[in-house]
């Protein structure tokens, strides 16, 4: 039976192409995962922070280095999207953006993303963020950008508002942590907005 609609992006719109190096254009990069980015990674995952926040932990190196592999495949597969953030100067690691979930065929994602302990507060993860959501929406062509976020998480709160993500709800109890059922705001940024 045949969809009364296109795909609002075809297959191939990502794996078609190397995956890019997005600059913000004030001092920091996005650029596809490298393996020796393991150790730092796993590093991060060891702060209390990540374990409030995030349903993963990183028990090795060799764990997180499989990571950054199915990172890598995840491109070739346009399932998902992922970037270290760095330093455009010194390529040191200070965060993670990512597009998860990724929709072709209705032109949606959802965001994603981290900074490392010592780059909190300085303003790291609002400017990857819309780095990324300008490449996605103006250059790929993405339609819409949904971000989730416990709740109870007022820095990510802060960051999906700074980037133009405008609040649309609460999905109640729609995500399990280690400390149980988190209810969590939904931010959506539009091609356009």
């Amino acid at each position: 039976m045949p969809f009364l609609t296109s795909p609002v992006l075809s297959d191939g719109t990502l794996a078609g192409r190397p995956q890019p190096t997005v600059p913000t254009g004030d001092g920091l990069l996005l650029r596809p995962w490298r393996d020796a980015d393991a150790p730092a990674v796993h590093e991060v995952f060891q702060d209390p922070v990540m374990h409030q926040w995030h349903a993963r932990s990183a028990d090795t190196v060799a764990e997180v280095a499989g990571w950054i592999g199915d990172w890598r495949r995840a491109w070739q597969e346009e399932r998902a999207a992922q970037w270290a953030v760095v330093g455009a100067d010194t390529d040191s690691l200070l965060g993670r953006v990512a597009l998860r979930e990724i929709r072709l065929v209705d032109g949606s994602a959802e965001m994603a993303y981290w900074t490392v302990p010592a780059a909190r507060g300085r303003g790291i993860a609002v400017r990857a963020a819309d780095a990324l959501a300008r490449w996605a929406l103006d250059e790929v062509g993405f339609h819409r950008l949904e971000l989730l976020h416990a709740v109870r998480n007022e820095a990510s709160c802060r960051v999906a508002t700074r980037t133009g993500f405008v609040f649309e709800g609460i999905k109640r109890k729609a995500v399990l942590h280690p400390d149980g059922w988190h209810d969590m705001h939904l931010h959506a940024r539009l091609r356009g907005d």
